[in-house]
Parts: structure tokens; C-alpha cells; sequence
């Protein structure tokens, strides 16, 4: 089944979200290469709407999730991407609050930077993909995430 190109790119922007939460991880990594600083840029306007709009990142989850993937109005691919995409960005939040919360009071060491440097890598590299995959008209299947989102599309 051919997926439209409108869906492709809606699919494919979705996966910003999550780039847009991990972006914090990489605090240290951009200070160090400010070449890599241009790959905030795609995620400026999701940043935006979660740092100006009072309550911004839970409204925007919210609406993705209550009128995107629980509408059977929207298309598959979309829905089946919104909901990933969500997980996703679940994780990396989790992530980030426990890098808050434990990690933080002990300062910038080497250890904690590279842990912090190595997560933004992975994000960046299954956004990377989820991307690639969504512009291809293919579902991305990442493991386990993708059987849960399956289970939940059901």
C-alpha cells in the first residue's frame, strides 16, 4: 500500500518531539563542537511552544494523543507514528528527570557527560531513522516500542 506524501511528512516531523526533548542532554556536547548546534534547529519550534506557552509540552502531548491517536478519522501511518513518536519522547523525559535528579548534584564529571553525550546519540540516531523510514512510506520498527504501539493501536 502506497502511504501519500502528506502522511510521510507528518509522520516524519512527529519524530521532532522527542529530538526536541533530548536536546538538553547535549548541553556539554554542543559547548564542545558548536558545529553540531545546527541540529537544534528543526526542533526550534516545538522548543518554543514547550518553553513560551504555560504548560506548552504537556498541552502539545496531550492534543497529540487525545485527537491524534485515539481519532480513527486519522490515517494509520499517522496515528501508528504519533503514538511511537509519543513513547519515544516518554523515555526521554524519564531520562532527562533522572539525569535532574540524581546526576545533577554531582556536577559535570567526564563519566556523567559522556553518559549524557552517548543518550542524545542514540535519539539522534533513531530519530534519524524513524525518519528515513517515514519518508520511505515504511512503519519504523524499533523493538519493543513498535509492538507496544501495535498492541495500543488495536
Amino acid at each position: 500500500m502506497l502511504i501519500p506524501l502528506w502522511q510521510r511528512v507528518v509522520g516524519m516531523l512527529i519524530y521532532l518531539l522527542p529530538w526536541s526533548d533530548a536536546l538538553p542532554l547535549g548541553r556539554e556536547l554542543f559547548i564542545e563542537f558548536p558545529f553540531l548546534q545546527w541540529l537544534v534547529l528543526p526542533a526550534l519550534p516545538i522548543v518554543f511552544v514547550e518553553q513560551f506557552i504555560p504548560f506548552g509540552g504537556l498541552l502539545l502531548f496531550l492534543t497529540l494523543f487525545l485527537a491524534v491517536t485515539r481519532n480513527p478519522k486519522v490515517p494509520y501511518f499517522v496515528r501508528f507514528n504519533t503514538l511511537q513518536a509519543l513513547l519515544i519522547d516518554i523515555g526521554v523525559i524519564l531520562i532527562n528527570y533522572a539525569f535532574q535528579i540524581f546526576l545533577d548534584p554531582f556536577g559535570s564529571s567526564l563519566l556523567i557527560r559522556t553518559i549524557s553525550s552517548t543518550l542524545l546519540t542514540g535519539v539522534l540516531a533513531i530519530v534519524i531513522f524513524t525518519i528515513v523510514q517515514c519518508l520511505q512510506g515504511k512503519e519504523p520498527d524499533l523493538p519493543a516500542i513498535s509492538q507496544a504501539v501495535r498492541i495500543q493501536m488495536l
